[in-house]
């Protein structure tokens, strides 16, 4: 082997994106949680119907009507992008934090894999399973409780544009974590109250003045809040607004991602 060809062994030859490379990848993603969908599509959408249940049960039928709708209703939208954007951030942060800890993440980084393409990968497993459960949620639930989706096509990009936002933070604990319980603690003091205090459950106009301000600085609310509105045609701000904001915060963290991926931050030794 001549020196000429030697230093041509780190070329990518396969153009601009490695496409079948992108496509093993996304694929091995999307097995990972069709292989175990009892756990991760059936089991979430469990969890929504017995948090619609209680509510209504304990609540609905005291309270009045909330932005003009029944609580049950103005629930349901809010529950169904909570149990999307966490089963994205699962998808994608466990996939790294399992390969880190059994040892077996070289088999990712090793092939020729970019950092965007590996970025592309795994967020590609993280919507999918986000966008299988929020399909399962508003076509059997939904019509459970008689609620109908105003806007399906927004709906649509709002759980797109949700399981990217939190795939991408996946990414980053993931990458972050070399433990399970760093990923425990990341996901019960950063990921619950991001998705439990974002008006899941509740109005902006109940709130006082500051918790609405720190509601406002929270990406989450504004996919909740925009899925609100693609479902009942009510929301507590802007959909154009929080699809601003949701894609620069997505701009964000998929950028730091990419870097982490460009860098072998925590990855390589």
């Amino acid at each position: 082997m001549t020196r000429h060809e030697i230093g041509d062994l780190g070329v990518r030859r396969f153009g601009l994106v490695n496409w079948l490379g992108l496509y093993t990848l996304c694929w091995r993603e999307t097995r990972r949680f069709l292989a175990v969908w009892t756990q991760t599509l059936l089991a979430p959408l469990i969890t929504a119907g017995l948090f619609l249940l209680i509510f209504s049960l304990a609540v609905g039928t005291r309270r009045g009507d909330v932005m003009g709708v029944p609580f049950v209703h103005f629930l349901a939208p809010g529950i169904l992008m909570m149990t999307v954007i966490q089963n994205s951030f699962a998808n994608v942060s466990s996939s790294i934090v399992i390969s880190k800890v059994q040892g077996n993440i070289v088999d990712t980084l090793m092939p020729p894999l970019s950092a965007g393409e590996l970025m592309v990968g795994y967020l590609a497993g993280g919507v999918l399973r986000g966008a299988l459960v929020a399909v399962s949620v508003s076509l059997i639930l939904f019509p459970m409780i008689g609620l109908g989706v105003a806007h399906p096509l927004l709906g649509l990009l709002y759980v797109v544009l949700g399981g990217a936002f939190l795939g991408a933070l996946g990414v980053i604990a993931g990458v972050f974590a070399n433990k399970f319980d760093q990923m425990a603690a990341i996901t019960n003091f950063i990921v619950m109250p991001l998705s439990f205090l974002s008006g899941t459950f509740y109005s902006l106009d109940s709130l006082p003045p500051f918790m609405q301000a720190l509601s406002h600085a929270n990406p989450v609310f504004y996919l909740i809040d925009g899925v609100r509105f693609a479902t009942l045609g009510v929301s507590d701000s802007s959909p154009l607004l929080g699809l601003g904001v949701i894609l620069l915060a997505l701009a964000a963290v998929t950028s730091l991602g990419w870097w982490m991926f460009r860098t072998g931050y925590r990855l390589k030794a």
